[in-house]
């Protein structure tokens, strides 16, 4: 341990001892851990700075569904399929979008934007 390591733990079991931790919210309360077990050990710390960064993996996966979807849309030549593509662009869209009001997010999306009235249209 370095100096600056044991300064802290010093203070840190003083503060503990001197009631300095009782006020604070959860004091005595069990730590509500989340299950990433179904998670790759290798993987965890990642996704859990991701997940503290604001992204989910399944909003992850949404996005990357949507960009899978707008690329295969400008490589179709079939009106018949780019029609049902667009249709999958706008479910996924609109399950992105509600993902992210749950969290409060509002989402300026230019993909979102693009297909926005479209969208409106077939819900009215």
């Amino acid at each position: 341990m370095d100096f600056a390591m044991i300064v802290s733990e010093e203070k840190i079991k003083k503060a503990y001892k001197d009631g300095e931790f009782e006020q604070l919210p959860g004091y005595g309360k069990p730590l509500m851990l989340e299950d990433v077990s179904g998670i790759p050990e290798d993987l965890r710390m990642a996704y859990r700075l991701m997940k503290n960064a604001g992204y989910a993996p399944e909003e992850n996966a949404l996005r990357q569904e949507v960009m899978t979807i707008e690329n295969l849309i400008r490589n179709c030549e079939d009106p018949e399929e780019i029609e049902g593509l667009n249709r999958k662009l706008s479910e996924k869209l609109l399950r992105y979008n509600g993902l992210m009001s749950k969290r409060g997010a509002h989402t300026n999306s230019a993909a979102f934007k693009n297909y926005r009235q479209k969208i409106e249209n077939k819900l009215l």
